[in-house]
């Protein structure tokens, strides 16, 4: 199993408040990209988002929760309680009040923080004015110090707060850790598969929140951690649901935020149920990562629902094979993403996969071989005429792509073209990641 979640190592710089005070705007603002997702209708962000954050040179981690609300439903309360949880890790707290109300939301956040008050930084936000500003100050009356206020909107008084965490964080500065490849894991598929329960058990700790509601995940989730000396990077997305069915513009942005990570990710884990199998809207998704020329592994999550008979997994990728045979190159691994079932085995699946994307062959061992292949099976005569192949070449890795030199790419027929890539699959080692091969003249 893997190791515990890289960013835990870090001072984590959280932001707490009630819905609307601006948290995430001043989260995307401090970290000088849009990672959060920002809309008017409150709510929006529901699970702690966590960036790598450099302050003044200190590695550290900057998270964004989910809004503080008195009442709600029972989804409001996890999203409550994750914001809870983050503050008892936090090393500094930056409480955040909006300059344009004070609301019993606040009071009621803040009577929970008075424990916590030697790590809390008092973040009037929307300050957007001098006469905002100064009567952000009022503030001081609650006890917290120091006030500082800001506008996210406006960059304004950003470096004072800086100052103030760095403060807070500062001594000995942390030496950087040396710099190692990263794999990059996206977990995709449609909604209520099980995407956030895997990445949980994979990171093992909550860093997406579960709920039965389809699209509670909304901001793109990472985490990082170790496996057999891999740095793991794990990307967890909004579920993609059909375009149709997209309504709000918040799961618009969420929706092509996943789209994003497919160009984003090495590997793509597209998470299927094994119950309801293989949908049209899974085939849309799996076509766009092997578009990308990503590695893609098939999860088929709540294995453990299913009736275990003789040969069930061989029976089930069969008939994924017949009905998608597009894929029929990537790796199907049945897993439980509730009990851990299958975990291990989806990790060792991901390095192989790595390992195809950046391998590289030297152009005479595949010309070597393209000789035997074209002398087992000859290609088709063209007006009598036998197609003259100059050589084979691979002209890139990840994505991986080859191309054929011919006398004229015309005469070269699809099919021969499929034997091609499949004979490049099994012999120079491919066989699990999509390929590319390009006939030119």
């Amino acid at each position: 199993m893997p190791s515990p979640n890289i960013m835990d190592e870090l001072p984590r710089i959280v932001l707490v408040g009630r819905p609307n005070v601006g948290k995430s705007s001043l989260f995307n603002r401090l970290l000088r990209q849009k990672r959060s997702i920002t809309d008017e209708s409150p709510g929006v962000t529901r699970d702690p988002v966590a960036a790598d954050w450099s302050l003044g040179g200190y590695p550290c981690v900057l998270v964004d929760t989910g809004g503080f609300r008195l009442e709600g439903g029972s989804l409001d309360d996890m999203v409550r309680e994750r914001a809870l949880r983050e503050l008892d890790r936090a090393r500094v707290i930056l409480m955040v009040l909006s300059a344009n109300e004070f609301t019993p939301e606040d009071e009621e956040f803040i009577r929970l923080l008075r424990p916590r008050s030697q790590r809390v930084v008092l973040v009037v936000n929307k300050a957007d004015n001098p006469d905002k500003e100064n009567s952000a100050y009022n503030y001081a009356s609650l006890g917290f110090k120091p006030v500082i206020p800001v506008s996210a909107l406006h960059a304004r008084r950003l470096d004072e707060l800086q100052e103030e965490i760095l403060g807070r964080i500062g001594g000995e500065r942390p030496q950087e850790p040396p710099p190692r490849g990263v794999l990059r894991l996206a977990i995709l598929g449609k909604p209520n598969a099980g995407k956030s329960t895997l990445v949980n058990q994979l990171v093992g700790e909550e860093v997406s929140l579960v709920s039965p509601v389809p699209g509670t995940t909304r901001d793109t989730i990472e985490a990082r951690f170790l496996f057999e000396d891999q740095l793991m990077e794990i990307i967890d997305t909004a579920g993609i649901r059909r375009r149709k069915k997209v309504t709000e513009d918040v799961e618009y942005f969420s929706v092509n935020r996943a789209i994003r990570a497919i160009t984003q990710a090495d590997v793509v884990v597209l998470v299927v149920s094994a119950p309801e199998g293989l949908t049209d809207q899974d085939k849309k998704i799996a076509a766009l990562v092997v578009k990308e020329g990503k590695g893609i592994i098939l999860a088929l999550n709540k294995w453990d629902l299913l009736e275990q008979k003789k040969n069930l997994l061989n029976a089930v990728r069969d008939r994924i094979h017949f009905l998608f045979p597009a894929l029929d190159f990537a790796p199907i691994v049945p897993i439980s993403a509730k009990t851990g079932e299958g975990m291990t085995q989806l990790l060792k699946t991901a390095l192989r996969l790595q390992r195809q994307l950046d391998r590289t062959i030297e152009t005479s061992k595949i010309n070597d071989l393209l000789r035997a292949w074209v002398e087992n099976v000859p290609p088709p005569l063209v007006k009598g005429r036998s197609v003259k192949f100059r050589y084979l070449t691979q002209v890139s890795h990840r994505p991986v792509r080859f191309a054929l030199f011919v006398s004229n790419p015309l005469d070269v027929p699809g099919s021969y073209v499929e034997y091609l890539k499949n004979k490049i699959r099994r012999d120079l080692g491919f066989k699990e990641i999509p390929l590319e091969l390009e006939v030119r003249g």
